[in-house]
């Protein structure tokens, strides 16, 4: 595999910006490394981080780079600090630049990726589980699923503790999201948004869901509640609950089952 560290110029964000891109290197000589047979176009995987992370932390906590290897996909790694994958109330457009911006200029980075909607797939850890179900509804045009692990699912719940914990917190989220009543009905509130394209689209033309948290997790009812939502309202999920709570030696094992459901291998789940 290849690691690529890009910094480039975002026209939406108007300042530098980087990305963290894995991709296929079919080997003979690499101890240790399986690789996938050579592709004409690779399919890829946007991974999101979360709050307090940035397009390295993936890397540094996991061995994704080794899976990708296994699978023979590309993976991208955009930073978004603390932008919660939203064209912000106050502040810069990361969802225009996730959405739009990031798979155009990967594309032409990097013309080996597939840019076909069923090979593009996004997922995340906390904060970025938000921002792959977000994309998954929001950009479902360029993103075929989405998968979640540890998501803030719950947007408006998660909205309510973070002006709970500090101070400090509360200029953030409303510059981010704007007031409570401005999040709730919105673009922003997935919950909201499964809904509005729950309507314009059969459920064979919604994307597939994947999503995993863990029982001692804070944010565990807020999935549940979400879960729940979005498969009364026809789409296709897959959930798991198991013991664990907010770490990454959890999520270094589930991005494993994603990578399983997605790439429909070793499937032994819905």
């Amino acid at each position: 595999m290849a690691l690529i560290h890009v910094d480039f110029f975002s026209e939406v964000l108007g300042m530098s910006s980087q990305l963290d891109v894995i991709l296929p290197q079919k080997t003979h000589g690499e101890i240790g490394i399986a690789s996938a047979a050579k592709k004409e176009k690779y399919p890829v995987l946007y991974l999101l981080h979360g709050m307090t992370d940035n397009q390295s932390t993936w890397q540094r906590n996991t061995s994704i780079e080794r899976y990708a290897a296994e699978k023979g996909i590309a993976v991208v790694m955009p930073c978004c600090h603390l932008g919660w994958y939203t064209d912000m109330k106050y502040g810069f457009r990361y969802f225009t630049y996730i959405s739009q911006e990031v798979p155009d200029v990967c594309r032409k980075f990097f013309p080996c990726i597939s840019d076909l909607r069923e090979d593009n797939f996004v997922a995340g850890n906390s904060m970025g589980g938000y921002g792959a179900w977000k994309l998954a509804r929001g950009a479902s045009d360029t993103f075929g699923a989405g998968a979640s692990l540890s998501g803030a699912l719950d947007i408006v719940e998660d909205y309510k503790r973070h002006m709970a914990l500090a101070d400090d917190r509360k200029p953030l989220f409303e510059g981010i999201f704007g007031s409570l009543a401005k999040l709730e009905g919105s673009d922003n509130e997935i919950l909201f948004l499964a809904e509005k394209l729950a309507k314009k689209k059969s459920r064979e033309e919604l994307p597939p869901l994947y999503a995993w948290c863990g029982t001692e997790d804070f944010l565990y009812e807020g999935n549940l509640k979400a879960w729940e939502h979005v498969r009364k309202l026809g789409y296709r999920l897959t959930n798991e609950a198991s013991a664990g709570d907010h770490q990454w030696k959890y999520w270094d094992e589930k991005i494993r089952d994603v990578l399983r459901w997605w790439l429909k291998t070793d499937q032994t789940l819905e």
